[in-house]
């Protein structure tokens, strides 16, 4: 029988988080430091409005860009912000939802999309699945972004460009020079910019910048995942101008229709709830396994999000995982976001005791 998979679905691989994910549910109390999601509990409030929402009878599809008590709610916070006369609020299912639909709403076959390497483990397939073509600009080993390399890297084939800040794999938050640095440029050359700020919260140092304080035209994904623990409650929010909310509605009215109804009432609440606590104390998670690593491995210290980025102390990042694993030790080799094999991700979204145990198995190997 001729196989009937896609030959788009056979370019890509499998996602490596994914794989380690599902080994260790094979692994009897493992040391599981390689999961991006909090080991914090859905705030209270979140959980009794979702609750209140299905025993209400709120168990519908809601218009297809979002609830409008939420929306209205978003609208307020972003123009407040922005000020923009042109920027839309919509409410996607998932941050990844809305990722998926701003690829399919702004990327032809062909067309070129810079991201910055390590990028987070999904933009390269996306943009490959909607026939884009990625264009990686390498930031080893500091993980800074070089504006004369990004100018560099414009062509006439050019259509988008991908900033993740803070970053998933490497925490680093770009600076506000790089930000604006890279505003400039979509803006002079008429690129698209997609935002992906799902981590902003949590930023430890400076303050957060946003590109969409310089570019009024960028395209912010944002959503509740990490901020309030609502990882498996997929509710996204993105906001940008008119054209381009109107082209992921579209295309969200035959694809996921709608983000769950009673998770949009849950988002309601999830706004007004204080967070300041759980980054506080993740803020200390940082510094205690910066602090613990730092004489045994090379660490570029994060700013945010809640990942470490080490390199190898020798070998391949593949080897160094894999000899983890013999330890009972979880951890994602570099090379799944990255064209580099020298660096693997820690998250230290656990408990302190997994992460002292994590930091006495990694000190033993080095």
């Amino acid at each position: 029988m001729t196989s009937w998979i896609s030959q788009r679905s056979l370019s890509i691989d499998s996602s490596g988080i994914r794989k380690v994910f599902e080994l260790a549910r094979s692994l009897k109390d493992p040391i599981n430091l390689s999961i991006g999601q909090p080991d914090f509990e859905v705030p209270a409030a979140v959980k009794q409005a979702c609750i209140d929402a299905i025993n209400s009878g709120h168990n519908g599809y809601t218009p297809t860009q979002g609830l409008p008590a939420l929306r209205e709610k978003l609208q307020a916070a972003i123009d407040a912000t922005y000020q923009h006369d042109d920027r839309i609020a919509f409410v996607s299912s998932g941050t990844s939802g809305g990722l998926v639909l701003a690829m399919q709403a702004l990327v032809n076959p062909g067309d070129e999309v810079i991201m910055f390497d390590p990028f987070f483990v999904m933009y390269e397939p996306l943009v490959q699945l909607v026939g884009g073509v990625p264009i990686l600009i390498d930031t080893y080993p500091h993980f800074r972004i070089d504006l004369e390399r990004v100018e560099a890297a414009v062509t006439p084939r050019t259509k988008l460009m991908l900033l993740n800040s803070p970053s998933n794999p490497t925490g680093y938050v770009a600076t506000q020079d790089e930000v604006a640095g890279l505003s400039c440029i979509c803006e002079k050359h008429n690129i698209a910019l997609i935002s992906d700020e799902i981590y902003r919260e949590f930023t430890y140092d400076d303050n957060f910048v946003s590109p969409a304080e310089f570019n009024p035209a960028t395209i912010v994904i944002d959503g509740f995942s990490k901020s309030h623990a609502m990882t498996g409650w997929r509710l996204g929010v993105a906001h940008g101008p008119q054209e381009v909310i109107d082209a992921m509605t579209k295309i969200q009215q035959y694809s996921f229709v709608c983000a769950p109804q009673p998770v949009q009432w849950a988002g309601l609440a999830a706004i007004d709830t204080d967070i300041s606590e759980h980054v506080d104390q993740y803020r200390g998670k940082r510094d205690r396994i910066v602090t613990a690593l730092s004489a045994k491995y090379e660490i570029e210290t994060p700013g945010g999000a809640f990942y470490v980025f080490p390199k190898v102390p020798s070998g391949t990042a593949t080897d160094f995982t894999n000899r983890a694993i013999e330890n009972n030790l979880l951890l994602i080799p570099g090379n799944i976001f990255s064209n580099h094999d020298s660096h693997f991700r820690i998250s230290y979204a656990a408990s302190d005791e997994t992460l002292d145990r994590g930091i006495q198995v990694l000190l033993d190997m080095a």
